[in-house]
């Protein structure tokens, strides 16, 4: 399967029981304007239908935004999610109030990066664009 041409897709998703997503539209903002296509998801989403609107969407990337606490159950589910349906090549990164000594292990279960608060706009495009979308390295 070749790069997938155009813009980088990415579906920002506020999972769980957070009512609050000033974040997430920060982070949907700053990268559409950086030149993304961007799905919002809304609020209250279930991991089942994150998953699905990515792939249903061809994202190459799936941010979510947790406050509630419950990152380490609902980062898990969607990446479990992902393997189960064969869509693991869609990268999964996220932010939020989330501890210090969560990190190491969500990314331990496949998260590829995670933002507490105090990141920059910049520095999470920058990532993104660094992170999603690297053709293979091939031997010819």
């Amino acid at each position: 399967m070749g790069v997938a041409a155009g813009p980088i897709r990415v579906v920002v998703a506020k999972p769980g029981l957070d009512g609050h997503d000033r974040g997430a539209k920060v982070i949907a903002r700053a990268l559409r304007d950086a030149g993304m296509e961007v799905i919002y998801t809304g609020l209250h989403q279930t991991p089942e239908q994150i998953v699905d609107t990515a792939i249903q969407e061809d994202a190459d990337a799936i941010g979510l935004s947790i406050l509630s606490g419950a990152h380490n159950t609902l980062f898990a589910a969607v990446i479990d999610l992902l393997k189960e349906r064969d869509a693991e090549d869609i990268l999964v990164f996220g932010g939020g109030i989330i501890p210090e000594e969560d990190i190491a292990p969500l990314k331990e279960k496949g998260v590829a990066e995670i933002f507490t608060p105090g990141a920059t706009t910049s520095a999470i495009v920058e990532w993104v664009r660094a992170n999603v979308r690297q053709p293979a390295a091939s031997g010819g």
